[in-house]
């Protein structure tokens, strides 16, 4: 039998060859290899951090980095109001960051496939009520939308996965929906139908492969956004609560010596910057690779 661009094994390769797309992407590329260094660096971080992230020294209070007066290379960073080392809590605050980035992305991208699914193909009320769900959700605030549960649930790392990933969800399930509703009327999901392949198997086994390319892009993009909103929520103090390390309350703990002290709030937030930053390129990388618009 030919093998034509609608069937899953046609797909299959196409998804291959995107890859090598991306591959030949050397800033995407580079990118991706520094979200991959954050992440084993957040993976490896008991060995690689030089000190406790909780100890305290008030000796060392406010001491600047190693290349100012006054610092030492043992500290290469400096250390903040309580005399942590900074190096050390940005190397466990990675762990925050990421760990809530894929648990929300994860929940969300499951959640919403399902839903995207379930809209697309099934239609009728089942359509009617996923949309009008999606299209309240959207019209709150993220921010203002997780703040408000936050302070309902109350801060922690649990609480704040699930606040994110309470609306997170809808934009993973226009995206599969939006893919569902023309791959349904392909040749091969009718030849499934005609066979008398179940629902669920037609949506498993023959949409969902074929609208995966898109919703891996989309969560690459929505992770960089997940991880500035808690940052944002542990900037407020909503987040993850002290003496854990997050790249936001260190910055807050920062503003009050950023005169005097500008490295304690500075270093976390680049450090947030770059992580963002090269995920967001990469995610280009990504969807210049994968959307047809952009492939040769």
């Amino acid at each position: 039998m030919t093998m034509t661009a609608d069937t899953p094994a046609a797909s299959e390769s196409i998804f291959r060859r995107n890859l090598s797309n991306f591959a030949a992407n050397r800033l995407a590329m580079a990118c991706g290899l520094i979200v991959v260094l954050f992440a084993v660096m957040a993976v490896f971080a008991p060995w690689i951090a030089p000190h406790d992230p909780n100890e305290t020294d008030l000796f060392r209070r406010l001491q600047p980095p190693a290349w100012i007066a006054g610092g030492e290379w043992s500290f290469v960073l400096g250390c903040d109001a309580l005399g942590r080392d900074i190096l050390s809590r940005i190397i466990y605050g990675a762990r925050i960051s990421i760990f809530i980035g894929l648990a929300v992305i994860l929940v969300a991208t499951t959640v919403g496939i399902l839903a995207g699914l379930a809209a697309g193909y099934l239609r009728g009320w089942v359509d009617v009520v996923i949309s009008r769900l999606v299209d309240i959700l959207l019209g709150f605030p993220y921010l203002i939308f997780a703040i408000g549960l936050m302070a309902m649930m109350g801060p922690g790392l649990w609480n704040i996965i699930l606040a994110l990933a309470y609306k997170e969800w809808v934009i993973p399930a226009r995206v599969v929906r939006g893919e569902t509703l023309v791959t349904r009327e392909l040749e091969y999901v009718e030849a499934a139908r005609a066979l008398g392949a179940s629902r669920t198997h037609i949506m498993l086994r023959e949409i969902l492969p074929n609208v995966l390319s898109p919703v891996i892009v989309v969560a690459t993009i929505r992770m960089a956004h997940v991880i500035i909103l808690e940052a944002s929520l542990s900037f407020l103090g909503l987040g993850v609560q002290p003496p854990t390390a997050s790249w936001g309350s260190m910055v807050s703990d920062g503003r009050a010596f950023i005169l005097e002290a500008w490295w304690v709030s500075t270093f976390p937030g680049l450090a947030i910057l770059l992580l963002v930053l090269a995920i967001n390129v990469a995610s280009q990388g990504l969807r210049d690779a994968f959307d047809p618009r952009f492939s040769e």
